[in-house]
């Protein structure tokens, strides 16, 4: 049976955090959110929005009393930030997370906050915009949230922030830890890695300059540059976070692309062929199992 919710503070109000509390006060009325940011200006725009209950300017403050406390701060900041929230922090209150690498998080947490439960949880979804407004309450619909909790996490913490995620309409996976960064390596960090080498290649080429990249900005530079548009910071943090995954599905990676650059100057079409109709099939998985949209040019309105 899992433990009864009735107040949720998040630390971080950036796209996530102000998105878990508009999904809060969307799909869970009954629950009281309130929030913290370290940037006061944040805090600010936070208050104006209008999205939590209460915006504390301290960190302490705003979690007393929760029964949950979601840090949405950048992995490198988490153990600052439980640090901070420390002091306020019931002994029953369950600690969370939505970042994106688990194993160095986990292990982060449960250092800076010994006697408390931490359950860590990511949230696979997202866009290219940060900032509290940039937030919406629909943005965990019909997406994955994985939840990584060590072995000995209380049966019934892990069943509340189960709970909580699929409330707000996540679909919910508990995995390893060390499994989800392996993973999430391959699904996300490396693809954003590519992207922003790809978009900072492009504009260091002497012979295209900056204007005709942009002018002549085809559909698939372009979709990398919407993903090299996120935030800097959390991603410059989520490298150093995940480093050996990151380096390990790298190093796949430059093997392979290897392998496509002899194909190419070797003529060999029919292992350029084979290698885009399998990767074509799995771009047709992802929308069969509803994790994209089939509409054409993606979805985009023109």
């Amino acid at each position: 049976m899992a433990r009864a919710i009735g107040r949720v503070a998040i630390v971080g109000l950036g796209l996530i955090g102000s998105s878990v509390a508009r999904a809060i006060k969307a799909k869970l009325p009954d629950v009281a959110v309130t929030g913290h940011d370290a940037d006061p200006d944040v805090r600010a725009e936070a208050r104006a929005l209008g999205f939590c209950d209460a915006v504390s300017d301290d960190a302490a403050e705003a979690v007393e009393g929760a029964d949950l406390v979601i840090l949405a701060v950048p992995v490198g900041r988490m153990a600052d930030a439980a640090a901070a929230i420390a002091p306020g922090l019931s002994a029953h209150a369950i600690i969370s997370d939505v970042g994106s690498s688990k194993a160095g998080v986990g292990a982060a947490l449960r250092a800076a906050l010994p006697g408390h439960v931490v359950v860590p949880a990511h949230p696979v979804a997202g866009t290219e915009n940060s900032g509290p407004a940039a937030g919406f309450a629909t943005l965990f619909d019909g997406r994955w949230c994985i939840v990584t909790p060590a072995p000995d996490a209380p049966a019934d913490a892990v069943a509340a922030v189960t709970g909580l995620w699929q409330a707000l309409g996540a679909k919910v996976e508990t995995m390893d830890a060390a499994h989800h960064d392996m993973v999430l390596a391959v699904t996300s960090h490396l693809p954003h890695l590519i992207a922003y080498t790809i978009v900072g290649t492009a504009s260091e080429l002497e012979e295209v300059t900056e204007s005709e990249v942009i002018k002549y900005s085809a559909g698939g530079f372009r979709d990398f540059t919407r993903i090299a548009a996120s935030d800097p910071v959390m991603w410059r943090d989520v490298f150093l976070a995940n480093r050996d995954a990151v380096l390990a599905t790298l190093q796949r990676f430059n093997e392979d692309l290897t392998a496509l650059q002899q194909a190419i100057r070797r003529g060999d079409g029919d292992r350029l062929e084979d290698w885009f109709t399998r990767t074509r099939a799995i771009r047709r998985s992802i929308i069969e199992q509803g994790q994209d949209d089939a509409a054409p040019d993606f979805g985009r309105k023109h």
